[in-house]
């Protein structure tokens, strides 16, 4: 490939590491808070959290970057395609985040928390100290599995007119009349950003269980 073709593929690669990136960093926390507002039964929120996480897990990305992109002008609001496409990413994984993060504090024993409570221990404090670091273990391989599919589903912003590593392989295959090898390019470029996180994980994990990290 020619260095304008290579060029063209570090753009796609840049844009889809800052969607998602910035997908992930909002979506983390944003699940988490779901998570908790459902697991303490909030009432009214802790309902409509479900259905809205039922219903996102059950739509195509595609439909929902689409749907957050031409439904805000229906309400007024001009947004760009990337803003779209950073809230929708966010959106979305924070409802699978919601999911993971839900089944840690099932699994946590209240009972620890509880007795935290009962020596006087401030509910926020007891969460950060306890809750927390456990819950962060056990949920630890879904999230950055989440992580993992949130990039590789970037994709789907591609029909709002954004140009992402993947559209960008199949628009340099088509001014080429060769998409085998940007295609093969596109794919060493997933693996180089995907690579990272997974290794970060194992690392986390192996010395999070070493040195009793959030014990």
């Amino acid at each position: 490939m020619s260095l304008a073709e290579t060029a063209t593929l570090l753009q796609g690669a840049a844009l889809t590491i800052l969607l998602s990136l910035a997908g992930i960093l909002l979506g983390l926390p944003l699940g988490l808070a779901m998570a908790l507002i459902r697991w303490t039964h909030i009432p009214v929120l802790s309902p409509v959290l479900s259905a809205y996480v039922s219903i996102v897990r059950a739509t195509p990305l595609v439909m929902f970057v689409l749907l957050i992109f031409f439904s805000m002008s229906t309400f007024g609001i001009e947004i760009g395609p990337i803003p779209a496409a950073v809230l929708a990413l966010m959106l979305n994984t924070a409802a699978f985040n919601c999911e993971i993060w839900r089944g840690g504090l099932i699994d946590f024993s209240r009972g620890q928390l509880d007795a935290a409570l009962a020596f006087g221990m401030r509910p926020s404090i007891a969460f950060l100290r306890i809750v927390l670091p456990q819950v962060w273990r056990a949920c630890l391989p879904g999230l950055v599995n989440e992580m993992s599919l949130l990039i590789k589903a970037s994709p789907a912003v591609a029909v709002i007119g954004l140009v992402d590593l993947t559209r960008a392989a199949a628009r340099v295959g088509a001014a080429t009349y060769e998409p085998l090898p940007p295609f093969l390019a596109a794919l060493f470029f997933y693996v180089v950003i995907l690579l990272p996180l997974i290794v970060l994980q194992r690392i986390i994990e192996r010395y999070s269980f070493k040195h009793q990290w959030f014990a």
